[in-house]
């Protein structure tokens, strides 16, 4: 594995103006912006949004044939909570919370069920 050394980048405005781009358009641009995933965004990946964007904004103005693309293009970004849990992404309740550790799958081995206790239960009701 190559480490690369990570150099944040703001997201850029959309070409040309707000004006020239679907309302629809403008607001997803917007909410990638505000994205938790933006805080991890280098230059590269804002442009490779600047490139769906184009695909979003014919998308919305009627050629539907682009739908596959497209979601294949923002699954990479994690539009989805299949795809956050595909590129191992988890959401902190707040910015204090620690990082969550990975569960050992030992710590329940000596766990054991109870006599009477599901089945019991559904039986009765």
């Amino acid at each position: 594995m190559t480490r690369l050394p990570f150099q944040r980048a703001e997201q850029p405005a959309l070409p040309t103006g707000d004006d020239k781009w679907p309302k629809r358009t403008r607001e997803w641009w917007k909410m990638w912006g505000e994205s938790a995933q933006a805080a991890h965004f280098t230059a590269t990946d804002w442009e490779f949004l600047l490139e769906t964007a184009l695909l979003h904004a014919r998308f919305w103005g009627g050629e539907s044939s682009l739908a596959g693309e497209l979601r294949l293009r923002v699954a990479k970004f994690g539009a989805t909570p299949e795809d956050r849990q595909r590129l191992r992404y988890e959401f902190l309740e707040d910015e204090q919370a620690p990082v969550a550790k990975r569960r050992d799958p030992g710590r329940f081995a000596d766990l054991r069920v109870i006599p009477g206790g599901a089945d019991d239960a559904l039986a009765g009701s």
